[in-house]
């Protein structure tokens, strides 16, 4: 007598799983983030009293490699409005908003022009500019930032020269190289709260809390001044804040910016 045939447990199993049904554990062995799809560049709606983003080209499109970032920022250009800004990376908006920060400066722009260029192959490329700096003095400046890692390969020098190359004369008087990496994640994050208190002055606390560094015989951490000073303690820090932004007080920016941070009295 025949035995009673039982089905494959196996033969039961899907061979394959669906995309949309795959899940990775990102917190327990690939720490790096997961790689998304690419996706079209963000388009902004008006924002009331807020000017638009009128860099030539928009970088917010979805990247596995680096950190778009938009902020709004105030230049004597707009007349101090608000206006939006759109970074590829932090360092890339630290760098623009510590420029913004500066008593010198006129204006700043975020991807403000794209030129062309031929490769060490032969092959036309186009660049992007990431920053552009204005003086009040007229003098104008463009930023490329990379990473340092990037900016040791002779090829990315050779690429650097070949954009210079390509970039007209009027369109700066300059341009300089910055590293990304000196821009850690504590000095983006320091430079992000200066940049708020900043556009938040109080010029009262301001000029109270620089007496008063300047009379205390020692102090020294930003603490120490705020029993001295006839202000109160917050207004007392955002004060710190923008005086070690105007450089009049100097600390570690890749340290923690706290009431607990050695601050000094620039030389």
């Amino acid at each position: 007598m025949p035995r009673e045939t039982r089905p494959d447990r196996d033969a039961t199993k899907r061979e394959y799983v669906e995309t949309e049904d795959k899940v990775i554990d990102h917190d327990s062995w690939n720490y790096s983030l997961p790689k998304l799809p690419r996706a079209s560049a963000l388009s902004l709606g008006d924002i009331r009293g807020v000017l638009p983003f009128d860099g030539v080209r928009n970088p917010s499109a979805r990247s596995n490699t680096s950190h778009k970032v938009f902020l709004t920022y105030r230049t004597p250009a707009n007349d101090w409005k608000p206006k939006v800004g759109i970074a590829e990376s932090a360092a890339e908006a630290a760098t623009g908003l510590e420029a913004v920060m500066s008593r010198e400066i006129y204006d700043v722009t975020f991807q403000p022009l794209t030129v062309h260029y031929r490769d060490e192959d032969n092959v036309r490329r186009s660049y992007t500019h990431d920053l552009k700096i204005t003086f009040r003095n007229g003098y104008k400046r463009l930023i490329f930032v990379r990473n340092e890692e990037s900016l040791e390969k002779p090829r990315t020098q050779r690429q650097i020269n070949a954009i210079v190359a390509a970039t007209p004369k009027h369109a700066a008087n300059d341009m300089i190289v910055v590293n990304a990496n000196d821009y850690t994640r504590q000095r983006r994050d320091n430079l992000m709260r200066m940049h708020h208190f900043v556009f938040q002055p109080d010029a009262e606390a301001d000029e109270a809390l620089w007496e008063t560094a300047l009379s205390v015989k020692s102090f020294y951490y930003m603490r120490d001044l705020f029993p001295h000073a006839p202000v109160s303690t917050p207004r007392a820090f955002a004060a710190c804040y923008r005086l070690i932004a105007r450089g009049a007080l100097r600390a570690n920016l890749d340290h923690v910016l706290w009431e607990h941070s050695r601050i000094e009295v620039a030389a």
